[in-house]
């Protein structure tokens, strides 16, 4: 029981298991399982391993790389799926279709934080700080104003021109 809050305040919080580390070449997906990089045409690789490596792709900034990998899941619509499509998306500067990934994640999972915040900050982006700090709000009620989604969101609307 204890073990089903502490992994429901972490999912709340964004708090995703990190991406993997080892850093593969192009082409290749980190597998857990087998514990190396093997080719993302393997049928064996997990989605979850493909969505997070995908993430860990586009932190890397290897943005195209991560949409190609998320184009090889099984379910490409989950709610961390949608959302790492939607970053990807909007860190190539096509904010408006980042927004639509990010939405159906929002969707899929309304208490998703991490989604919130990069929606409030593809807002932020747009020019429409009214909805990222709608976002602000959300991510508050799920996490409090000490989670990493939330304080990252209120310094991207703190940076944000005025109006």
């Amino acid at each position: 029981m204890a073990a089903a809050l502490l992994a429901g305040q972490a999912h709340a919080s964004g708090d995703e298991s990190a991406p993997p580390k080892p850093n593969c070449p192009k082409g290749q997906v980190w597998d857990t399982k087998t514990g190396k990089c093997v080719l993302q045409t393997s049928k064996a690789t997990s989605d979850a391993d493909r969505t997070d490596y995908a993430y860990r792709l586009a932190k890397d900034g290897r943005y195209e790389e991560a949409l190609s990998l998320l184009d090889t899941l099984q379910n490409p619509n989950t709610a961390k799926a949608l959302n790492y499509r939607g970053y990807a998306t909007r860190k190539l500067g096509r904010t408006d279709e980042g927004i639509s990934y990010y939405l159906k994640s929002v969707a899929l999972d309304p208490n998703y934080a991490q989604v919130r915040e990069y929606l409030g900050e593809a807002y932020v982006i747009k020019g429409r700080v009214d909805l990222a700090q709608e976002q602000l709000v959300k991510i508050k009620a799920l996490c409090s104003i000490t989670c990493e989604e939330y304080e990252d969101l209120a310094e991207a609307i703190a940076a944000a021109p005025q109006a």
